[in-house]
């Protein structure tokens, strides 16, 4: 029976998130050896550490300097982009001599990575074993970072995502849009208003989430103090996350004449609040707008970092799951216009329940799984193919 091997970099959630589903997918069907591992593991603790403070530093206070770096990893050219890649690959290689050495001890059958730099660090290993690699892609863009020669299979989040790579040269048959992967629980339904029981909150009124994670506080606070002013009933509960000042900046705050108000810290039943909201008001990062759309629940998205989150922003708008805006303070009064309309609401919701993908992990592990029997059992299919 195959081992598969499941590589991300923890450098940012959602990579490492979609990589532990897969396994946890993978891990339902018997006989399967699956590890899932953090490329970081196997470096020095000192690259590891400037790596991950200079990718969250870049991608959260220096987002200009961000900008020009996304910009240039989508190259119009595919040669262009190969060679940048080839470039990136040369590089990635010295601090991963620790990591080449596990995967050979490893011996796996199969490679995942939800990540681009141990794809490109593996395709000397990948064209020498012959074991196929697979890329599962976690944000709705897709950046020229991802092309590489013989991959075996691209995993997409949405037909935008594989429109790019399709119009990059990757063949239709190895491109497959299973969404961005999610924690499996997201497979499963759950009552509206039982989870509102289960967390004590109110049965009436709508439920307006919003999740401060990667937000300024004072912009969060900002929205928050306006929607506590709303003319219309309604509990707002704000989840701090990560986002350690965010409690200090709400700390004041109290409920208005009409609108309640629940405050969290980080808590570890967000999927529970999603399906228990009427609205979500978030960041537009790849794995919180997957989990919230794989709900069916209606977004407004905020302070998306230039890049691949305006392009999930633009995939939420441009779908009529939810709303961006730009400005803080339209927030409150867009939150008003959508609860006064219930008919758009619903519209909205059967708009996310279109596009949320719950069942992303299941699918990727079985196409994985049949393309390695397809592979032991048809020469022809075991050839692979080039970008």
């Amino acid at each position: 029976m195959p081992t598969i091997a499941v590589f991300h970099v923890s450098a940012g959630i959602g990579h490492t998130s979609a990589a532990q589903s897969i396994g946890a997918a993978l891990r339902l069907h018997p006989g399967v050896t699956v590890v899932v591992e953090d490329v970081f593991d196997h470096v020095n603790d000192m690259a590891r550490k400037v790596i991950t403070s200079a990718y969250n530093e870049l991608s959260t206070r220096l987002q200009p300097l961000y900008t020009m770096v996304h910009s240039r990893l989508h190259f119009q050219d595919t040669e262009d982009a190969l060679r940048a890649n080839a470039v990136l690959k040369t590089m990635g290689q010295p601090f991963l001599k620790r990591f080449e050495r596990r995967v050979e001890e490893l011996r796996p059958d199969a490679i995942i990575c939800t990540m681009q730099w141990p794809l490109h660090v593996l395709q000397d290993y990948g064209e020498r074993t012959g074991v196929p690699e697979y890329a599962v892609i976690t944000d709705f863009s897709v950046q020229s970072s991802w092309l590489r020669e013989g991959v075996a299979a691209y995993f997409v989040a949405s037909e935008l995502t594989r429109d790019v790579l399709l119009a990059r040269g990757i063949e239709p048959e190895r491109v497959h849009v299973t969404g961005i992967p999610v924690k499996l629980e997201l497979a499963e339904p759950k009552d509206r208003a039982e989870m509102r029981r289960r967390h004590n909150l109110p049965l009436e009124p709508p439920l307006v989430t919003v999740i401060g994670s990667g937000v300024a506080p004072e912009r969060v606070r900002h929205m928050v103090a306006q929607l506590l002013k709303g003319d219309q009933p309604a509990t707002v509960v704000t989840v701090a996350g990560r986002n350690r000042y965010l409690d200090e900046a709400l700390a004041d705050l109290a409920p208005g004449p009409l609108v309640g108000l629940r405050k969290l810290g980080f808590i570890d039943y967000l999927d529970d609040l999603v399906a228990a909201s009427d609205l979500v008001i978030s960041k537009p990062g790849g794995l919180i707008t997957s989990e919230v759309l794989a709900r069916g629940t209606p977004m407004i998205v905020i302070d998306p970092i230039p890049g691949q989150e305006e392009w999930n922003a633009d995939v939420v708008s441009g779908s009529g799951a939810g709303i961006q805006i730009r400005v803080p303070e339209l927030v409150p009064r867009a939150v008003r216009t959508v609860l006064a309309r219930p008919a758009w609401l619903e519209l909205m919701r059967a708009q996310a329940r279109e596009i949320g993908r719950p069942r992303a992990a299941y699918d990727i592990a079985a196409r994985v799984l049949a393309d390695l029997e397809a592979r032991a059992t048809s020469p022809a299919a075991a050839s692979g193919g080039q970008s």
